[in-house]
């Protein structure tokens, strides 16, 4: 604590700040995506892409998936193969599908 205020402070700056819910949604709450734990250690640990990870965790089949971006499920099943190639439009529809953003599925 600043002997002038009785505000908490770390190098001169507040450490807290106060602001609407919907403000802090637009701002800080969507600057870094993460990525579960679980998601990681499946990309990670057993070569799954992030893609299947991803779709894995959220308990959907590949048959919704593909329903959810318009492909079919064997044209689905290739995008998530460990060695695909996704074009960025792709990877956008597949995020879409999963509700996660983009960055989610490209590290």
């Amino acid at each position: 604590m600043d002997a002038k205020s009785t505000k908490p402070e770390s190098d001169g700056r507040p450490l807290f700040v106060l602001v609407p819910y919907e403000e802090y949604l637009t701002t800080v709450a969507h600057e870094k995506a993460t990525i579960p734990h679980e998601v990681v250690e499946r990309h990670i640990l057993d070569g799954v892409s992030l893609v299947r990870a991803w779709r894995e965790y959220q308990g959907l089949s590949q048959q919704e998936t593909a329903e959810r971006i318009g492909v079919s499920q064997s044209a689905y099943s290739q995008m998530e193969k460990p060695d695909a190639h996704l074009r960025r439009a792709t990877l956008q529809k597949i995020a879409e599908a999963l509700n996660v953003l983009p960055e989610q599925l490209d590290i």
